[in-house]
């Protein structure tokens, strides 16, 4: 008779975030905890000449960061955010690497857009300013091949700690930092590795990110008053603010952590993906296949609508999300979903694309471990086509023990993630 192989819960056992507001996980809370915004008028270049021109901005510097000059030459901008975010999370974890297998150390890291910041840089040099169509390779820094490759952000953050596990880039876009911990979760579930560096990174304020989204008149073009730019489910929104940062975390399985008496933020008790297979930007109104994804994750943790102690929403202050997002919330809860609060920390720390996914697992985490819901801010007008509970202004001293975080892409992707205040919280 062969013996019932006990199950492997993935825990959250150290927290490291780049963020607008301030680096680190402490500064990250205040700021969102006080529900002060950090967007404000670009200063990473000259955005003069573009319809918005305001962002939420990290104030990053890599040397007092701890990065060495030939670390600082060889990273793009989006890799720097990875490696100081994994370094403080594997401090705050208490882990001994020098005493772990290698080959059980695994990377799971997200990104959209990839080293943006440094192709950017590089074709500006090579072209002498866009002036020439044919470009003269002599001039371009020996890492323009990996700024072309994401995956090098993945291995950064594999040698900054030793992995020779399983490692890998996860780019499904927006909803990239979310698939990357659910990836790493699958990593423990399954055995592959023992400890995993699980997040995701962007860096994406150059200009051609900018034009793009500019020229689809997705974000914000209240530059008289960036602080209030981003106002999910307000009627007055007009667009989301971008953003940048990066956010990882240790992911350990549940019974080691407890054998060496880590502290443990959260569980994951459930992941579930979707894609409405409709429109490259567009979502359906009826925000099924994220209601569907909802559903799935719930299923998988074994709980349902009555669990659900608090949402922290995609929220990306567009009026097309925000109303599909409702939708979901009241098609995979039913009447539940207007005793849950919910709210978008993208109202005080924008929209950093493949990153926040990561960022706000990081958020819900630090929620079910102080017990306060972080607040929606600028939401002085509620849509009344958004009529649940959005937590205006400030935040909310509540009991949880179990938090939802979801997500909405481009290309119709929806993920959705559930957190327990575990055992060893």
């Amino acid at each position: 008779m062969s013996a019932v192989r006990q199950e492997r819960v993935p825990v959250i056992t150290g927290i490291g975030v780049v963020a607008p507001g301030g680096v680190g996980t402490k500064a990250f809370w205040e700021l969102l905890t006080a529900g002060r915004t950090a967007t404000r008028a670009i200063s990473l270049f000259d955005a003069g000449s573009f319809r918005s021109r305001i962002a939420a901005e990290c104030d990053f510097d890599p040397a007092a960061e701890g990065l060495s000059p030939q670390e600082i030459r060889r990273m793009d901008r989006a890799a720097q955010f990875a490696v100081v975010a994994a370094r403080e999370a594997l401090t705050d974890s208490g882990l001994e690497l020098a005493e772990i297998d290698p080959g059980l150390i695994g990377v799971s890291i997200g990104s959209a857009v990839g080293c943006t910041t440094g192709l950017e840089e590089e074709y500006v040099v090579l072209s002498d300013g866009g002036r020439r169509w044919l470009l003269d390779p002599s001039y371009a820094v020996p890492q323009l091949y990996g700024y072309m490759v994401p995956s090098t952000m993945a291995v950064e953050v594999a040698w900054a700690c030793g992995a020779e596990g399983p490692v890998s880039l996860t780019s499904t876009g927006c909803t990239a930092g979310l698939d990357s911990m659910g990836h790493g979760a699958q990593l423990i579930r399954e055995g592959s590795a023992e400890i995993v560096l699980a997040g995701a990174t962007d860096a994406p304020l150059s200009p051609i990110t900018v034009a793009c989204f500019d020229a689809i008149r997705a974000t914000s073009p209240n530059n008289a008053d960036p602080e209030s730019a981003s106002r999910p489910f307000d009627l007055n929104r007009d667009g989301f603010v971008l953003g940048e940062g990066a956010a990882v975390m240790v992911l350990e399985e549940r019974e080691a952590a407890r054998r060496r008496g880590a502290r443990g933020y959260a569980e994951i008790s459930g992941f579930a993906r979707r894609s409405n297979a409709f429109h490259m930007t567009g979502l359906k109104p009826d925000g099924r296949e994220m209601a569907e994804a909802i559903r799935d994750a719930l299923r998988q943790a074994g709980a349902s609508a009555g669990d659900v102690d608090y949402i922290n929403a995609h929220g990306s202050g567009t009026r097309q999300n925000d109303r599909h997002e409702t939708a979901a919330f009241k098609r995979s809860l039913g009447e539940r979903a207007r005793e849950i609060p919910v709210s978008s920390i993208k109202s005080m720390i924008g929209h950093s694309l493949g990153a926040i996914g990561s960022i706000e697992i990081a958020a819900s985490a630090l929620a079910l471990r102080h017990q306060v819901v972080p607040p929606t801010a600028n939401l002085h007008t509620p849509d009344p086509e958004c009529d649940l509970d959005y937590v205006p202004l400030t935040a909310r001293e509540h009991a949880m023990d179990a938090v939802l975080s979801v997500g909405s892409g481009f290309g119709g992707f929806q993920s959705a993630m559930l957190l327990r205040r575990g055992e060893t919280a």
